[in-house]
């Protein structure tokens, strides 16, 4: 096997895949442009799925890059040999052009011939059917074929094996084009260790019963991270060339030697990095909250390491250093992704030392802890203060205590918390507000005439990133490469004041999601939509000023909401820009 570096595996794929005449096709944002479903980017078909559903690609059927993904469901699993939240996934895919035999060839060619893995350990796994398809012995014939070539005689059951379909098939939630895939694996050790899957989407499922699709795709998968891994010989992926330049500065800082919270502390700063650069500010809201957490989670295990000092900013100029080479908005964005994480740093040093004074508050005269209120996970969701800091301080004050139950109440504090937030979150997503109070509603409808005066004053690229309504105030991210000029300001207020003066009516009209798509100028990608929608238009509907997906509550007129005023512009990241607005 060859020793390889992550950037030669990733070259020598891309090549491979040009050779095979696949159009190289650039990285996506982590911020998904067109999909509300997820809030990150966690797999290289996701910016994809348009052409895989019948949209022509520019770059023809046959397409392949190097993607950056973002997983959250992994941020608790990090620390680890093999999970981190950011990764580069190599991907290719044929839109009804090849099919099974040439992508599971292009596969095993590139792992063999490029890559110089041993083909006696590489084995595979196939769809074994069930009641809705057959068997996928397309693909169980195709391997044999492969491994004959090479001179290996293939057995199902061995070198083949057959899997359920929750192991080998594919189909995103809620129905469409699917298939059984094919996982392809590396013995290490005597495991079997994933290294790439090709699915096949051939048949399509609606209203819960599958049909064979007239058009065939091909999706191919590869964590760059784990090829790299096993390239290198290493025991994770945090000893690769990916990662340990940035591995060894945290080392360096450390004055105590607790593998984790390096791992952690690693992959952390590097998701940061790379959200802040795809313009992602820490915030309150769902992927602002995320990017949050990632950075808080880092100081906390610095902490535990004995990082007394600010450590985020020299750690992620490594990160950027070692990463700008092949993703230049890192470059392009240093010193805003270093002030973000040293001013996120700063703050949450001083909600830290809340947190201390908390606990000494809460265990003041206690003698025996049980944790029966899970305070604990108070401690944790107020002040960032996390269990193990605690459990840490109760051992220090000689405060007695079974880990286990602790631990146990802790989590069930976590899940009655998780439980209030997805019921919470069912609100939101259908796009209800929190507060639905007369002047907060003055502000959402405000919120909808601002969008609309934006697009037609600087441009048709705008569209709402995120935005947030109290009873004080509107505010608005939108994309922007420049700050709006005063008399760009002057324009949008002139406008906004302009609909409310003409006493506008505002309507809604509940529709089919993919009738709405077609009407609406600028859907909320931060939105995740049912697929039967409100659709709120301010103004005639033959000739709206603004039309919105929207699950309200809105003023019936215009002229109710008063006059309008910014009162403030922010530069919030790259290319992202906020507005700060008042009803007086």
């Amino acid at each position: 096997m060859k020793s390889l570096g992550y950037l030669e595996i990733r070259e020598l794929f891309l090549k491979h895949l040009e050779e095979k005449g696949h159009t190289i096709i650039p990285s996506s944002s982590l911020v998904p442009e067109d999909n509300p479903s997820v809030l990150f980017v966690n797999a290289g078909m996701f910016p994809l799925i348009p052409y895989l559903l019948g949209e022509p690609h520019p770059g023809g059927v046959r397409l392949a890059n190097s993607q950056r993904c973002l997983r959250t469901i992994d941020i608790e699993e990090v620390g680890d040999a093999t999970h981190c939240t950011t990764f580069e996934m190599l991907g290719n895919w044929s839109i009804n052009d090849y099919f099974k035999e040439e992508a599971l060839r292009i596969t095993l060619s590139f792992f063999v011939d490029k890559l110089g893995f041993d083909i006696n350990k590489i084995s595979s796994s196939v769809f074994k059917g069930n009641e809705d398809a057959p068997k996928d012995t397309e693909s169980i014939e195709i391997w044999k074929k492969l491994f004959s070539e090479r001179g290996i005689k293939a057995q199902v059951g061995e070198r083949i094996r057959e899997l359920p379909k929750e192991d080998n098939w594919w189909e995103p939630e809620g129905g469409g084009p699917c298939g059984p895939d094919s996982e392809t694996f590396y013995e290490i050790d005597g495991n079997l260790v994933e290294i790439g899957n090709d699915v096949f989407m051939q048949y399509l499922k609606k209203d819960n019963t599958y049909s064979p699709l007239g058009k065939h795709n091909v999706d191919f998968g590869g964590g760059l991270d784990r090829l790299a891994m096993i390239c290198q010989e290493v025991p994770s992926v945090y000893e690769t060339d990916i990662y340990l330049p940035i591995l060894k500065k945290v080392q360096e800082l450390s004055k105590e030697h607790i593998v984790r919270s390096h791992r952690i502390i690693v992959d952390h700063i590097k998701a940061s990095a790379w959200i802040i650069a795809d313009g992602v500010v820490p915030g309150r809201t769902q992927r602002e909250y995320i990017l949050r957490r990632l950075i808080r989670r880092a100081i906390r295990h610095g902490r535990s390491l004995g990082i007394e000092n600010l450590f985020t900013r020299q750690v992620a100029e490594i990160v950027i250093n070692q990463f700008s080479a092949v993703h230049p908005l890192l470059e392009s964005n240093r010193e805003s992704i270093l002030n973000i994480l040293e001013d996120e740093e700063k703050k949450f040093n001083q909600t830290l030392g809340n947190g201390l004074k908390e606990f000494e508050k809460t265990f003041r005269n206690i003698k025996e802890f049980k944790n029966e209120n899970g305070e604990t996970f108070r401690l944790y969701e107020t002040y960032g203060f996390p269990l193990e800091i605690t459990l840490e301080e109760l051992t220090s004050r000689g405060i007695d205590y079974d880990e286990e139950l602790v631990k146990k109440n802790h989590e069930k504090a976590y899940e009655e918390h998780q439980e209030k937030s997805r019921t919470a979150s069912k609100g939101l997503f259908k796009g209800g507000m929190a507060d639905t109070s007369e002047i907060s509603t003055r502000y959402h409808t405000a919120t909808h005439l601002l969008l609309a005066s934006l697009y037609n004053i600087v441009g048709p690229h705008i569209y709402q990133k995120g935005s947030n309504i109290t009873t004080e105030r509107l505010r608005l991210d939108f994309p922007n490469d420049e700050k709006l000029t005063d008399k760009q300001i002057e324009q949008v207020e002139d406008m906004v004041n302009e609909q409310i003066q003409k006493s506008l009516p505002v309507i809604f009209k509940e529709m089919d999601k993919e009738e709405a798509m077609k009407i609406v100028k600028y859907a909320a990608f931060e939105d995740k939509y049912g697929d039967i929608v409100k659709v709120y238009t301010i103004g005639s509907p033959d000739s709206p000023f603004s039309q919105e997906i929207c699950g309200g509550p809105h003023v019936e007129n215009t002229k109710d909401l008063g006059h309008f005023k910014i009162v403030k512009q922010e530069n919030v990241g790259a290319g992202i820009k906020r507005i700060k607005a008042v009803l007086e």
